[in-house]
C-alpha cells in the first residue's frame, strides 16, 4: 500500500481520464468468490447478498465448505480486483455541476481516500468534519432535527468551512443533510469562501442503479439516472459534492462501510488544518449521533476509545435516547471501577450496571445479548467525558456553532498538557474555523488574562492561512509584534506562500539560482556535506530553504531602481551593488550559523505589509496599512508592486484583482494625503519629499511616479509643491511676457517688474530649516519648505557642518552672511526652472532656424567647397546638446552607472534624442563624401523631422496643450489598429488591380507604386479612371512585346475581365472611404470623450518629469550650455565641491523632527480612518445589518418568552394537579375514621385562589 500512496501523491488535479489511469491501479474492490450459504434461502443465496450464480464455479466444488465455513467474512472469502467504477456522475435532468464518485475496498487506506478527495478532486482542505451517524432508512425524520440539521449543522458548518459526512444516500438523515446544503448554497453568496462540502460515505452494494457506474476506464461524466426522487430509496443524493462507495462484496446488506468510514475519520483528525497543514491544530473530527440502531453502540464504542468526540441528539430516538438518558440520569452516580480494584467497590458497580440493564432493557426490550449491549454502555459511560448532550428540540438551533465549538474542547482537555492555557484550544479552534465573533464574546471579554505564549501559535495559523481579524483582535490583546517578528519568522512567513500564486513562482526562480552558486561552490571546493534534503550528498537543507536573499531579489526585481534594496543589513550586505557578487556572498553567508533569524524585524510591520501585499491579500494588507508608518508611502509603495505583478500574473481574475487593489491603495494614498495637505501645508510639502529609511530612502514623489499613481498626482497639495519648485523665488502669478522681457534684459529683473519673495520672509524660512536641521522641539519644526537654489544650498550647508564650532550655543540662532542684492537677485531669477525652460525654448527655436536654413539656403557641397560657417554653428550646437545628454545621464544622481543607463532609456523623448542625434551624425559622415552627399543630406532632412517633433514636449508643461497633447498620444494608438485594417485592404485590393490590369509587368518599382501606392491615394478622391477603365482613352504609349516590357517600356492594360476591375474598385472605396475612416472617426471620438475627462490627471502627472528636468539643467541652454558644463566640471572634479542640484526633491529629516513628522502623519491617518468608518456605518448595508441583529435579538428574546411561558404553564398544570391531588387527600381523609382530626381543614386563603386562577 505504500507503493500506491506514492503513485496517487504524484497526481495533479484535472479531471480527465489520462490524469487519473492511475486509480485503477491503486484502489480495488472486492468480489465474493466463496459461496456461503445463508440459513433462510434453501441454498439459493450466500451470506453475501448474491445468489448462487453470481459466484465462480471454482468456489463451488467443496461439498465440505457450506459445513466447515458458517459465517461470511468479507477479507477471507472476497478477492481484491482493481475498480471498475470512477469518474465523474451526472445525474440525468438536472442542471447542476458534476459531483465525483469512486468504488473502493473496505481496506483502502484511508490516506490514498484522503489525497484523492484533496488533491485529485479539489475539495478545500476542512476546518472541521462531522460525521453524521444513524438515522439511516426509510424511518421518518422528525421536523425538529431537519430543522437542527438546516439551521444548525449546515449554517455552522457553512461559516467553519466544514465537511459533512453522510451515507450520501436519498433517505432519512443523508437526504436532509442532502436539502439542507442545497438550500444554503443557493442562499450564499457567490464569493463564499467557506463552501460546505457534503461527502457521502456508502456500501457499494446498498446503491441503487450502481450498474450505470461501472465503466473500467472511467466515466467522465457517468448518466445516473433515478426514478420517483420524491421517495426515499438507496440512490444516491443529487446535492453531494463527492462518493465515496465502499465495496466489502456483499450485496444489499448495511455497515459494510463503517469501518473504513471510521479509520477515515481518525486520518482526518491526525492531519493539520490550514495551507498545507500550517495550522496549529489538527482537524478537529465530531461524530453526530442521531437515533440509531442497537449495533450503533459497537461503533460508538469503539470510535471513543480512540478519543473522538461525540454529540448525541436527544429526543432523536434509538440508541441516541438511550445514550442520552443514561449519561444524565446517572452523571451523579459514582464511575465504573476497574477489575483490580477491591472487593470493597463492587456494591456500586453492580448498581450502575443493574441500573443500566433496566435502561437498555427499556430500549431494547426483545433483545437477546443483553449482557453484551449492557458491557458495551458501560464502556461508553466510562469515556462519558468525550459525549456532549444535544437538546435540539429545547435549546433550538441558532447557537449550534457554538455548541460544536465547546463540545470539541471539552473532548480536547482530555488531551491537552496541564501547562497550557485551559483556553488554548478553543481559541485554535476559533481560528480554525474564522469564527472572531465567537473569539470576541467567549474568549477575549476580558475575563481572561491572555499571554504571549499562548497567542503566539494562533497568530501564526491566522496570518498563513489569511485571517485578518483575528491578527487585528490578537495585537489588541496581549501580542507584542516586535518579540513576535523576527527575522526566521518572517522568511518562515515567505516559505508558506501558496504555490498557485505568484510570489511562490518568483520566489522559486531565486531560490534555483542560489542553490546553483551553492551547488557549484560544493564541486569546486570538494566539500562532502553531510545534511541534504533527503540526507545524502548534496545542497544543504539552509540552501533549499527560502531566505530573505530571495525576498530581496524578488523586491529589487519588482521595486526596480526607486529604493535601496531591502534586508541587506541583516545579510551583511550593505553597499553591494554587484548582484553576481552579492549572490556569491550571500550564499556563502546562508550556509552559516545564521544567527539574524534570532534577531527582531527592524520595521515589523512594514515586512508583514509587504508580504501580504505580494500575496494579494487585498484585507490583511489594508490591515498591516493601517497599523504601519508613512501611511502615504506605504500605500504608493502597495500600488507599485501590485501594478508591477500585474504586468507578471498570466491569469486575468488575479490581474483584475491586483489592478483593483493597487488602485485601491492610491486612493488610500491620496485620501490621507488629502487629509494631511488640509491640516498642514508645510508638513504635507516635507512629507512628500522626506527619505524613507523604511523605504529604502525614497521619497513619496519618486515612488509615485514609479507606480504610476496618476491620481495622487493630480492632489492639488502635489501640483502646489511643484508649482512652487517650478517658479522658485518668484511669485507663481508672474506673467510669462514679464520673464520674456527680462530674459532679453536682464537689468529689469531689479526693478518691480517680477515679485520675489521678500528678503525678511527667505530669513525666516532659512531659520526654519536651522531648525530642521538642529531638531529643536517647537512648531516650526516641520516649517516652511524652500525649494529654490540657496535655500536648499543652507540646508545642505548645515547639514555638514551638523557638528561644527560654527553652530551657537541654544537659544541663540545661527545666520549665514548676506549675498549682495545684485549677486543674489540674478541667482533667483536664473536658477529658477521657469526661467531656465523659457532659455531652452527661445534657444531651441533659434536651433531649428538655424537647422532650416542650414537645409533649405546654406547646405555646400563636401570638402573641400564646403562645409559653410552656419553649418559648422549647427555642428557645435549639436555638439553641446549631446553634452547636456552626456552630463545628465551620468553625472546627475547617486545611482550606479547601470541604473542610470536604464532609467535614461525608459523615457521615450531620451529615444527620441538618441535617435535624432544619431541620426545627425550618420549623415554628417554621409555628407562628407562625394558619393555618400545626397544620401547624407536626406538624412539630416528626416533628422530635422525629429528634433522638430521635440518641441511637442516642450510644451507639454502648457495647461492648454498639455492635455490636448496626451490625447494626440492615446489617439496614435488608435491609428495603428486603423492601419492594419487598411494593410488588409490596400495588399487585397492592390495585388488583384495589378494583376487584372497588366498581365505581366516585372518592374518592381511599379508594382510597389500600383499594388500600395495608388490604392492609398484612391481614398483621398485621386482615381486614374482612364488607366483604370479600359473604355476611356489612355494616351500613354505601350506594348505586348515582352523584350520592350522587360527593356522598360510601359505595358498595355489588359481588356480581360475589365468589368471584374471596376466591382473591385468600387467595393474598395465602400469599405474604405465609408467603413474603415467612419471607424477611424468613432474611435477617435471614442476615445476623446474618455481620455478628455482624464486628461488633466494625464498631464499634471506628465507634469512632474518635465519640472524635475529643468530643475536640474543649468541655467543656460544650447549652445552657451558648454560655459556651465565648464563650470561643473572645474567646481566637481578640480576644487572636488558636491553637487547640490543632486538632492533635488529629497529632504533628509532625523531625530525628532522625523518623530514627529511620523505622529502627525499617524495623527492624520486616525482621522482619516475614523471619517470612513463613520461614513461606513451611516451606510444603507450597514443600517441593514445593524436593524438584522437587532432583530434577530427580538426573535431570540420572544423565542425565550415563549420557552418561559411554556415551562410556566406547565408549572400552572402541576399546580393544579397538586391541589386536586390534596384535595382528593382532604375529602377521603375527612370521610375516614382512622383519624379524628382536632382542629377543621384549613380554608383556602386569598393570593393562593387568585394565583390557582391564573
Amino acid at each position: 500500500m505504500g507503493d500506491m500512496e506514492e503513485e496517487s501523491g504524484d497526481v495533479g488535479m484535472s479531471n480527465n481520464v489520462n490524469d487519473q489511469s492511475w486509480i485503477p491501479k491503486a484502489i480495488k474492490k472486492r468480489v465474493c468468490t466463496t459461496f456461503v450459504e445463508a440459513s433462510f434461502s434453501n441454498g439459493r443465496m450466500c451470506q453475501c447478498g448474491a445468489t448462487r450464480d453470481t459466484h465462480q464455479a471454482v468456489a463451488l466444488g467443496d461439498y465440505f465448505s457450506t459445513a466447515i465455513v458458517s459465517h461470511w467474512d468479507s477479507i477471507q472469502h472476497s478477492s481484491a480486483y482493481p475498480t471498475d467504477a470512477f469518474g465523474e456522475l451526472e445525474f440525468e435532468g438536472a442542471s447542476r455541476r458534476h459531483s465525483k464518485f469512486l468504488r473502493l475496498s473496505c481496506d483502502t487506506p484511508p490516506s490514498i481516500a484522503y489525497k484523492l478527495l484533496t488533491a485529485d478532486w479539489g475539495l478545500p482542505l476542512p476546518n472541521l468534519v462531522v460525521s453524521v451517524v444513524g438515522g439511516e432508512g426509510r424511518a421518518k425524520v422528525k421536523m425538529w432535527v431537519r430543522e437542527v440539521l438546516r439551521q444548525g449543522l449546515v449554517k455552522a458548518s457553512q461559516s467553519t468551512g466544514a465537511w459533512i459526512l453522510t451515507e450520501g444516500l436519498r433517505e432519512g438523515v443523508g437526504r436532509c443533510v442532502g436539502e439542507a446544503v442545497r438550500d444554503h448554497a443557493a442562499a450564499a453568496s457567490s464569493v463564499s469562501h467557506n463552501k460546505v462540502v457534503a461527502l457521502g460515505i456508502a456500501p457499494w452494494g446498498l446503491v441503487k442503479n450502481r450498474e450505470q457506474l461501472v465503466n473500467p476506464q472511467g466515466s467522465f461524466p457517468a448518466k445516473y439516472y433515478v426514478h420517483n426522487t420524491s421517495r426515499d430509496s438507496c440512490s444516491l443524493d443529487i446535492n453531494y459534492q463527492a462518493f465515496l462507495l465502499v465495496d466489502d462484496g456483499t450485496v444489499g446488506r448495511r455497515g459494510g462501510e463503517a469501518g473504513f468510514r471510521a479509520q477515515l475519520e481518525d486520518y482526518i483528525s491526525k492531519q493539520r488544518t490550514g495551507i498545507w497543514g500550517s495550522g496549529s491544530i489538527d482537524i478537529p473530527v465530531l461524530c453526530m449521533l442521531i437515533s440509531g440502531e442497537k449495533n450503533m453502540l459497537k461503533r460508538l464504542d469503539l470510535s471513543l476509545k480512540q478519543s473522538m468526540p461525540w454529540m448525541v441528539l436527544a429526543g432523536s430516538g434509538g440508541v441516541a435516547d438511550l445514550v442520552s438518558n443514561i449519561l444524565e440520569s446517572l452523571s451523579s452516580s459514582p464511575p465504573v471501577p476497574s477489575s483490580a480494584d477491591g472487593e470493597g467497590e463492587m456494591g456500586p458497580t453492580v448498581d450502575l450496571k443493574d441500573r443500566v440493564a433496566e435502561r437498555v432493557r427499556k430500549h431494547f426490550p426483545s433483545e437477546t445479548e443483553m449482557d453484551k449491549l449492557v458491557e458495551q454502555v458501560l464502556s461508553i459511560y466510562q469515556n462519558k467525558d468525550l459525549i456532549t448532550v444535544y437538546h435540539g428540540e429545547q435549546e433550538g438551533p441558532d447557537d449550534f456553532d457554538t455548541v460544536l465549538l465547546k463540545a470539541l474542547v471539552q473532548a480536547s482537555k482530555q488531551r491537552v498538557s496541564s501547562n497550557s492555557s485551559p483556553y488554548t484550544e478553543e481559541l485554535k479552534l476559533a481560528v480554525a474555523w474564522n469564527r472572531v465573533d465567537i473569539a470576541k464574546s467567549e474568549l477575549f471579554n476580558a475575563d481572561i488574562q491572555w499571554k504571549y505564549e499562548d497567542l503566539e501559535d494562533s497568530m501564526t495559523d491566522a496570518l498563513i492561512n489569511d485571517k485578518p481579524q483575528f491578527v487585528r483582535l490578537f495585537t489588541e490583546n496581549g501580542l507584542n509584534i516586535l518579540d513576535y517578528m523576527t527575522y526566521g519568522r518572517l522568511e518562515s512567513l515567505y516559505c508558506s506562500v501558496t504555490d498557485s500564486s505568484l510570489a511562490y513562482s518568483l520566489l522559486q526562480r531565486r531560490l534555483g539560482e542560489r542553490q546553483g552558486i551553492v551547488g557549484s561552490q560544493v564541486r569546486l571546493q570538494n566539500v562532502t556535506l553531510s545534511k541534504g534534503l533527503d540526507g545524502s550528498q548534496g545542497v544543504p537543507w539552509l540552501a533549499n530553504k527560502i531566505s530573505l536573499f530571495e525576498v530581496s531579489r524578488v523586491l529589487e526585481d519588482i521595486m526596480g531602481d526607486v529604493c535601496q534594496p531591502f534586508y541587506h543589513s541583516p545579510l551583511e550586505l550593505e553597499n553591494i551593488t554587484s548582484q553576481r557578487k552579492a549572490l556569491k556572498l550571500a550564499s556563502r553567508f546562508l550556509q552559516g550559523d545564521c544567527q539574524y533569524r534570532k534577531t527582531r524585524c527592524l520595521f515589523p510591520w512594514a515586512s508583514l505589509f509587504i508580504w501580504a501585499v505580494l500575496q494579494n491579500r487585498s484585507n490583511m494588507a489594508v490591515f498591516f496599512w493601517e497599523m504601519t508608518g508613512e501611511s502615504v508611502l506605504s500605500a504608493l509603495s502597495a500600488c507599485k508592486i501590485l501594478r508591477e505583478l500585474s504586468r507578471l500574473e498570466s491569469e486575468a481574475e488575479a490581474k483584475l484583482a491586483m489592478k483593483e487593489l493597487a488602485q485601491r491603495f492610491e486612493n488610500l494614498a491620496h485620501d490621507v494625503f488629502s487629509k494631511c495637505y488640509q491640516s498642514s501645508e508645510s508638513r504635507s510639502f516635507t512629507l512628500l519629499i522626506r527619505k524613507s529609511p523604511m523605504w529604502g530612502g525614497t521619497t513619496c514623489l519618486e515612488m509615485g511616479i514609479a507606480a504610476d499613481a496618476r491620481l495622487f498626482f493630480s492632489h492639488d497639495g502635489v501640483q502646489s509643491l511643484l508649482s512652487q519648485i517650478w517658479w522658485g523665488d518668484m511669485k507663481r502669478n508672474t506673467a510669462v511676457w514679464k520673464l520674456l522681457l527680462t530674459f532679453f534684459c536682464p537689468v529689469l529683473m531689479y526693478t518691480q517688474l517680477i515679485s520675489f519673495r521678500k528678503l525678511e520672509e527667505q530669513q525666516e524660512d532659512q531659520g526654519r530649516s536651522n531648525d530642521i536641521v538642529q531638531g529643536r522641539d517647537n512648531d516650526s519644526l516641520y516649517g516652511e519648505t524652500i525649494f529654490s537654489f540657496p535655500d536648499m544650498k543652507h540646508i545642505v550647508h548645515d547639514a555638514q557642518g551638523f557638528n561644527s564650532p560654527r553652530y551657537p550655543l541654544k537659544g541663540t540662532r545661527n545666520t549665514l552672511p548676506k549675498r549682495p542684492f545684485i549677486l543674489s537677485r540674478w541667482r533667483q531669477f536664473w536658477f529658477a526652472p521657469v526661467t531656465s525652460f523659457l532659455g531652452n525654448v527661445l534657444m531651441y527655436f533659434m536651433f531649428l532656424l538655424l537647422f532650416a536654413y542650414v537645409l533649405l539656403v546654406d547646405f555646400k557641397p563636401p570638402p573641400p567647397l564646403g562645409p559653410a560657417f552656419t553649418e559648422y554653428m549647427l555642428y557645435f550646437w549639436i555638439f553641446t546638446i549631446v553634452c547636456e545628454e552626456c552630463r545628465k545621464t551620468f553625472l546627475l544622481g547617486t545611482m550606479t552607472l547601470r541604473q542610470r543607463m536604464r532609467k535614461y532609456i525608459q523615457d521615450v523623448w531620451n529615444k527620441c534624442d538618441l535617435i535624432a542625434i544619431t541620426l545627425f551624425v550618420i549623415g554628417l559622415i554621409c555628407r562628407m563624401f562625394q558619393w555618400s552627399y545626397e544620401s547624407g543630406r536626406a538624412m539630416l532632412c528626416v533628422d530635422y523631422m525629429v528634433f522638430t517633433l521635440r518641441l511637442i514636449h516642450i510644451f507639454a508643461i502648457h495647461k492648454q496643450l498639455g492635455p490636448k497633447i496626451i490625447i494626440v498620444g492615446k489617439m496614435m494608438k488608435d491609428i495603428f489598429f486603423f492601419l492594419f485594417f487598411l494593410g488588409v485592404w490596400l495588399m487585397a485590393y492592390g495585388v488583384a488591380n495589378q494583376a487584372l490590369l497588366y498581365s505581366y509587368d516585372p518592374r518592381p518599382s511599379w508594382i510597389f507604386r500600383r499594388v500600395f501606392y495608388r490604392p492609398y491615394l484612391h481614398i483621398y478622391g485621386q482615381v486614374p479612371v482612364e488607366e483604370i477603365d479600359v473604355g476611356k482613352e489612355w494616351d500613354t504609349n505601350c506594348t505586348d512585346n515582352l523584350t520592350l516590357i522587360e527593356e522598360g517600356m510601359e505595358p498595355c492594360r489588359s481588356e480581360h475581365n475589365n468589368w471584374l476591375v471596376v466591382i473591385l474598385l468600387v467595393i474598395y472605396l465602400l469599405v474604405t472611404n465609408i467603413l474603415l475612416v467612419n471607424l477611424l472617426i468613432a474611435m477617435f471620438s471614442y476615445t476623446f470623450s474618455k481620455v478628455q475627462g482624464q486628461s488633466d490627471t494625464y498631464w499634471k502627472f506628465q507634469r512632474y518629469n518635465l519640472i524635475v528636468e529643468y530643475h536640474s539643467r543649468p541655467s543656460l541652454a544650447p549652445p552657451f550650455i558648454i560655459l556651465s558644463h565648464v563650470h561643473l566640471f572645474i567646481k566637481r572634479y578640480i576644487r572636488k565641491v558636491p553637487s547640490i542640484k543632486i538632492l533635488h526633491f529629497v529632504l533628509e529629516v532625523d531625530g525628532k523632527a522625523a518623530n514627529k513628522l511620523m505622529t502627525w502623519e499617524a495623527i492624520q491617518k486616525e482621522s482619516f480612518l475614523i471619517d470612513q468608518s463613520k461614513i461606513q456605518r451611516g451606510s444603507d448595508s450597514e443600517r441593514l445589518k445593524r436593524m438584522s441583529v437587532k432583530v434577530d435579538n427580538v426573535l431570540k428574546h420572544m423565542a425565550e418568552t415563549r420557552d418561559h411561558d411554556r415551562r410556566l404553564r406547565a408549572l400552572e398544570s402541576e399546580l393544579e394537579y397538586c391541589s386536586s391531588a390534596l384535595s382528593w387527600i382532604v375529602e377521603t381523609l375527612s370521610q375516614s375514621n382512622m383519624a379524628k382530626p382536632s382542629r377543621p381543614p384549613p380554608t383556602p386563603k386569598e393570593p393562593f385562589s387568585s394565583c390557582s386562577s391564573i
